[in-house]
């Protein structure tokens, strides 16, 4: 064992971890709480637990396992491709991690709604209302949501209207938003969230960390621009028919050179995003000032690509991004690096990693598991509890939206003054 692993193994946290892998819902989930009450510091008692249950659990018997042995706390978080702590990354979808916090660090505000089928900016409209009502401005909120409206074919709840509800209902407020969407497999086949008393389908749920706590975030995704910028002339929904008044395949077909088959179709999503950079268009190149969206389908036919959110607009100014594995796992070692020294000093409690799923090794083709990597480059007294998730969420340029094949490592910490 090396001096990190060691630092590691000698970590005192006030939160309480458990992880582990197995068929049996139940059983895993058992072992999973009673590790994570066994880790809380002596005398202290669970006040509410987040998880994360490998799409391969029954997302039910899973929650009632871990609440049987937690006790009647709210539990929130959900399904997951895998799962992502300190001392494993894994995506078998047999994979149950969970992190228990006790009171002697407050009591959040749970705040539930359900309903996403019938329209996602309805029901971030009001959870928007509730979360005025709880927090104080500032306030952290950590959000999760069933991403898988239907399948198959897979139909997704859209986290950006989710989102721009959530908005609406703060009338205002400012808020520190993060969180993801919570998806099973890789297919996007199903998924469900823990809404705090249960294991439900379509709905979202939020948590206004007590005042004692607070946190800071970091958005890795190392896609850089691979086009000039070009207008979006012709959008319906989430699929973009037109760009500079062309089909939007010529103009993909353009950038790579060369034209788009049934097979470079398919694989369109490991290589190329949509991005649309906020703030200055001519300011040097920021990756935190881009919102990438995934390029899911290329339709030759009506020329049209189809992305994995629907918000980008007729109007809006965006490039051809790269994906490249080098620069991924580049982003992820220089943005942990930058947001440890931001933390030097502060009492952390637990970094919460949302990481897109397609960003596993599995599916980017990546010789290292960048989620690894992340894990490497925290400090060795911060516990951490991730997921490969559907939809990450962060703020980015002063607000926070829903984003694309990116890691959100987002640390919670002790409240200063």
């Amino acid at each position: 064992m090396d001096s990190l692993e060691a630092a590691v193994e000698a970590v005192v946290s006030p939160v309480g971890l458990g992880q582990g892998i197995g068929p049996n819902s139940d059983a895993i989930g058992r072992e999973v709480a009673h590790q994570a009450l066994a880790g809380l510091t002596p005398g202290d008692v669970p006040a509410w637990a987040v998880a994360f249950s490998g799409g391969r659990h029954d997302g039910p018997t899973a929650f009632a396992a871990m609440r049987d042995v937690l006790g009647a706390i709210p539990l929130v978080g959900g399904a997951a491709v895998g799962t992502i702590t300190r001392h494993a990354v894994g995506y078998s979808g047999f994979e149950l991690a969970v992190a228990t916090f006790p009171a002697s660090l407050g009591v959040p505000t749970i705040l539930a709604e359900a309903g996403l089928d019938r329209g996602e900016a309805v029901v971030g409209a009001r959870l928007g209302r509730r979360i005025r009502e709880a927090a104080a401005p500032g306030a952290t909120v950590i959000l999760f949501y069933d991403s898988v409206r239907s399948a198959p074919p897979p139909v997704l709840h859209a986290g950006s209207r989710l989102v721009e509800g959530i908005y609406a209902g703060l009338d205002g407020l400012a808020i520190h938003l993060v969180g993801g969407g919570t998806i099973a497999d890789i297919q996007l086949t199903a998924s469900y969230v823990f809404d705090g008393t249960a294991s439900t389908h379509h709905a979202a749920v939020a948590v206004v960390l007590p005042p004692a706590l607070t946190a800071d975030t970091v958005i890795l995704h190392g896609c850089v621009p691979a086009s000039s910028f070009m207008e979006i002339t012709r959008v319906e929904g989430a699929v973009v028919y037109e760009l500079n008044g062309r089909p939007a395949i010529e103009a993909l077909e353009m950038m790579l050179g060369m034209p788009i088959d049934d097979k470079r179709a398919q694989d369109l999503s490991l290589r190329v995003t949509l991005g649309e950079k906020h703030g200055d268009p001519f300011a040097p190149y920021d990756e935190s000032a881009y919102v990438n969206r995934l390029i899911v389908a290329a339709d030759a036919k009506s020329g049209a690509l189809s992305l994995f959110e629907a918000d980008f607009r007729a109007g809006a100014r965006v490039q051809f991004m790269a994906r490249d594995n080098d620069m991924m796992l580049a982003s992820v070692e220089r943005g942990t690096q930058a947001l440890m020294e931001r933390l030097a000093g502060k009492s952390c409690v637990l970094g919460l990693y949302f990481d897109c799923a397609g960003r596993s090794g599995l599916v980017s083709g990546s010789s290292s598991e960048e989620a690894q990597l992340m894990v490497r480059h925290c400090r060795p007294d911060l516990p951490v509890l991730g997921f490969f998730s559907g939809v990450e969420i962060a703020p980015l340029m002063g607000r926070s939206r829903p984003l694309d094949w990116t890691g959100v490592l987002t640390v919670i910490h002790r409240a200063q003054g």
